[in-house]
């Protein structure tokens, strides 16, 4: 898998695009861990990693 932060920035707002069209289908959350999850989800279909740090390297998991 291709890390996020090793995609060139045309190629992270291609794929966060894309993901607009699927994420329009799905249910609201306010939950930025269920968001983070799902988004996570639909990358590693398509061969990219991507965590809760790629939101904010600060951040971390409770």
């Amino acid at each position: 898998m291709t890390p996020w932060s090793e995609l060139t920035p045309e190629k992270q707002l291609q794929l966060r695009m894309d993901y607009q069209t699927h994420l329009d289908s799905l249910p609201p959350t306010c939950s930025l861990d269920d968001k983070v999850s799902a988004f996570a989800e639909w990358l590693a279909s398509r061969d990219v990693a991507f965590s809760i740090e790629d939101v904010s390297p600060k951040r971390s998991r409770k």
